[in-house]
């Protein structure tokens, strides 16, 4: 199967036209993530990650996160750019979710701005925003960038990407 990529509009980007490996990129967009009710994080200091074929992965600083609902977890990844990534879980009330969000508490020194920076699965959340637009979580399950309405894909993680 042949990847078609999708041209971006006026004021839309493609997500193949990020960069292999990602880039980082601030962000002073308004991020915010709800869960049971709580608003869990808000911010206008972000740190974009862009990947070529992924949609964006917004990292946010623990300083904007609501930490006393996030539940460390013994579970680790490795990416190849970024190191281990960490993970937490949420729990609101008897709301739980037990992999919700990740971080990378030692990351190699081109990724160095997003140590302890959180990014979260908004396919978990009850809520992901970026300027008030709800995001699409990325196809696939395993993946975490944040759908909008000004990037366009195709997305890693859609039917058939696995054999781009």
């Amino acid at each position: 199967m042949r990847m078609r990529r999708i041209e971006p509009g006026p004021g839309q980007e493609s997500v193949w036209d990020y960069p292999r490996p990602p880039r980082l990129e601030d962000c002073a967009k308004h991020i915010q993530v709800k869960f049971g009710g709580v608003i869990i994080a808000d911010t206008r200091r972000a740190i974009r990650v862009l990947e070529t074929s992924h949609p964006p992965v917004y990292y946010i600083p623990p300083e904007d996160v609501q930490m006393d609902y996030l539940i460390p977890r013994f579970n680790r990844s490795f990416c190849e750019w970024k190191g281990e990534a960490h993970y937490y879980g949420v729990m609101v009330g008897d709301r739980v979710v037990d992999i919700a969000a990740w971080y990378y508490p030692a990351p190699t020194p081109a990724f160095a701005p997003i140590r302890m920076y959180i990014a979260f699965y908004a396919q978990y959340m009850d809520s992901c925003t970026v300027d008030g637009e709800e995001v699409t979580p990325q196809p696939g399950g395993f993946y975490g960038g944040w759908i909008t309405s000004d990037v366009v894909g195709p997305f890693k993680g859609d039917a058939g990407s696995e054999l781009w």
